[in-house]
Formats: C-alpha cells, structure tokens, sequence
C-alpha cells in the first residue's frame, strides 16, 4: 500500500500474518482481507457533509452487467454450505436471543452498511452485500438496509437502489447514534471506523439497541501490537470486549474465506452501569 505504515504482528491462520495498516488518505477500490486502521485526527474534526462520487454517471450497460453480477452472487451464496451455516447461527437459541434483547420491543432492526466497497469491481463486496439481501429476505425483523462507501459510483449506486437499499449522501464516518435497535454490517471495515461506531454510543441505553457484524473484536484484543499508533486506534474496540458478546461465523468453503474471515457477530451488555464506560476505555489504553 502507498505512503503506509504497517505494524504486524503473528497470526495463526493460513493467511498468513495479521497485519495492522496505517494507510495514506488516498482510498483504494479494493477490499482488504486484512483489518487495519487509518489515521485519523483530522477526521475526527471533520464535519458531515454530502458526498459526491467523482463517477456521476449511470451507465446502463455496466449498470445490467452489475446486475447480472449481483443475480449470480446472491444466487451463490444462497445455494451454498456457507449460507446454511449462516442461517444455522443466526436461527440458534443464544444468537437469536441476543437479537431478541437489542429489538426489546421493536419490530425491525435497520441495517446500516459502512465500508463495502466497489460491488462492481470485486466479488467480496458483491458477497458481503448479498448476505445482507438474503437477511432481509429470510427474517421479518430485517429492516431497510442503509449503505454508504465514499467510492461507490453513481452506476454501483443506480444498481443498489434497485435491490432495495438506500445509499447514503452523507458521509456519517460510522459516527452514527444508534436511537433505534440497528445491525450495523461492517465486514472487512478499518479499526478506526469500529472505534467510531463505539465512541458514538458509549452509552448503556445505545450500545444495548446495536448488533455488529465486523472483524473479531477478540482478534483485534489478542493480536494488538506495542506500536502507540495501534494501541490508540483500537483502545475502545479492547475496552468493549469486557461488555461483548462474540459469535465468530465459520467460512466453510474457501470461496468466501476472503469475504468473511475473521468475522464475527457482536452484541453488548453494559450492565446499565454507564458511569464505568469512561473507565473502561481508561484502562484499555
């Protein structure tokens, strides 16, 4: 990766080593198997503002090639080892509960997608995103589906319209309150973006109504390095792991290893205790 810092430290998988990437702002089309962590003082002082891709136009013969491309994607995964796996975990009694405590008396849990990727250049995106279609298609309680990646064109965004998502104009930075029960769906996103997501909603009444679905926050504790840079960007995802609640999904197949290694179901219980929240982060430095 250009102008990037890496720290790496050992990893058991047969991927080889964990690394933690520290990147230049310049964002890639690519998805990265690996989790990793942008810089991100400035972003913190950013303002929300609508984003504009610089792709603007609908092109309507890449915009029936994506289509096409999404058909065979969902219809993959719906028919593979995979999927039924999936569908086992989430149907099993203590996954199920725990979406049964964040929904508390809500009927619908919306889903917000951070991080997907080019859905037109990449299978792992086109996977990700069709295991969120087929949720909503296998539960009732699967609400609207919210998506938003700064590198999304305007043909990637026509295509996801029509399969029933909203694409985001505003670039939330996984900053967003959850005020209602919400599945965040954030495979592959980088560690800064999960720190967001928790420090928007270190608060009993918020981090109860959120399901995440990412990168194994045991993963991140267990393989976190001495480098400063690090240890900074995930202090709150290792502070969170005293509150969480982890279901790692299994891959199965090797044809949705990159897609979905390392990830994991996530749910929390502060206890409703919120005054050892800034405690717990404290300590996690």
């Amino acid at each position: 990766m250009e102008a990037s810092i890496a720290a790496t430290v050992k990893k058991s998988s047969s991927d080889g080593e964990w690394t933690v990437v520290l990147p230049s702002r310049r964002r890639h089309g690519r998805r990265k198997p690996k989790p990793k962590v942008e810089e991100e003082e400035e972003e913190e002082e950013e303002e929300e503002k609508p984003w504009k891709s610089d792709d603007l136009e609908i092109d309507p013969q890449r915009q029936a090639r994506l289509k096409q491309k999404m058909e065979i994607s969902v219809n993959k995964i719906e028919s593979s080892k995979f999927y039924t796996s999936f569908l086992e975990q989430l149907k099993s009694q203590e996954v199920s509960d725990q979406f049964r405590l964040v929904l508390a008396s809500e009927t619908h849990l919306q889903v917000v997608m951070y991080g997907i990727g080019s859905i037109e250049s990449y299978e792992s995106p086109r996977l990700q995103l069709s295991i969120a279609i087929l949720m909503k298609r296998e539960f009732d309680w699967v609400g609207n589906i919210e998506v938003f990646d700064p590198i999304l064109s305007a043909t990637e965004s026509s295509v996801l319209e029509s399969l029933g998502c909203t694409v985001l104009s505003v670039n939330e930075q996984a900053r967003r309150e959850a005020l209602k029960p919400t599945l965040f769906f954030m495979p592959h996103c980088e560690a800064n973006l999960y720190s967001n997501l928790l420090q928007a909603n270190w608060r009993t009444d918020r981090l109860s109504r959120i399901a995440l679905f990412g990168n194994s926050f045991q993963m991140y504790e267990e393989q976190v390095t001495l480098d400063p840079e690090v240890i900074r960007a995930t202090k709150r995802i290792v502070a969170a792991r005293r509150i969480t609640s982890e279901f790692s999904i299994e891959t199965v197949s090797d044809d949705y290893f990159v897609a979905f290694h390392d990830s994991s179901w996530h749910f929390f219980s502060p206890g409703g205790v919120d005054s050892e929240l800034p405690l717990l982060v404290s300590e996690g430095f």
